[in-house]
């Protein structure tokens, strides 16, 4: 069942993205019409170079549209100056990488602390939300553990929490799974599938992994900038 204007949290019109390379223009995304409900676990999948990351940039307000609109829970960040967009951004996006981007000289606690610090919560707020969130990542005994102490699943997992301790909106992920063996990356995908069951958290995740992508409730598959196709129920 299509979103309704009522319950999508993002809604995406007419987008075009394109890059000048010198005197080429080269078209990323072509007339991308897009509706993500609240609650969503979406998948992006397609080749490489076929646009699933650019797009997921788009949502997450890392980049801007050639035109189009891109409205997330009724704000148009395609509208937004970068200063405004930056701020938007540290309100209501949690960001889930590849490489986990931990600051190495900071521990667990202190890395999940990182997003707070652009609040005006107090220290012992912070504590309480960092303990919260590491507790709830099944990572409360490692808080104040170095990265480089941590197995490549545990940091995913302090990646997250960080993705979370602001409780934000919509969480974007960038093959999560795709620097982690199997086992591991299944560990990962529970802990997904968790945030937006129990949680409820909205999630646009890109991969290249049909066994990652299929435990999102939709899949959607871009080639050369367009969407090709959108699946629901994708268990």
């Amino acid at each position: 069942m299509k979103a309704t204007v009522a319950d999508a949290l993002i809604r995406i019109d007419h987008l075009t993205k394109t890059y000048r390379r010198g005197d080429q223009v080269i078209q990323v995304l072509t007339d991308i019409n897009l509706e993500v409900r609240r609650a969503e676990f979406v998948s992006l999948m397609g080749p490489s170079g076929s646009g699933k990351s650019t797009l997921l940039n788009l949502i997450a307000g890392i980049d801007q549209p050639t035109s189009g609109t891109i409205a997330i829970d009724g704000v148009n960040i395609a509208t937004l100056n970068e200063s405004a967009l930056a701020d938007w951004r540290a309100a209501n996006v949690g960001f889930i990488f590849q490489f986990y981007n931990l600051m190495p000289v900071l521990t667990a606690f202190e890395n999940v602390e990182l997003p707070l610090l652009l609040t005006n919560l107090s220290r012992r707020e912070r504590k309480a939300h960092v303990e919260a969130t590491l507790e709830m990542v099944r990572l409360s005994d490692r808080m104040d553990h170095y990265p480089n102490e941590l197995s490549g699943g545990q940091q995913q997992r302090v990646a997250i929490a960080r993705a979370l301790v602001t409780d934000p909106t919509l969480i974007v992920a960038d093959e999560p799974t795709g620097d982690l063996d199997r086992a591991t990356g299944e560990e990962v995908l529970l802990l997904m599938d968790e945030l937006h069951r129990d949680l409820g958290k909205t999630i646009v995740m890109v991969t290249h992994d049909p066994k990652a992508a299929s435990r999102a409730g939709r899949m959607i598959h871009l080639e050369k900038g367009v969407l090709v196709d959108d699946v629901k129920d994708g268990h």
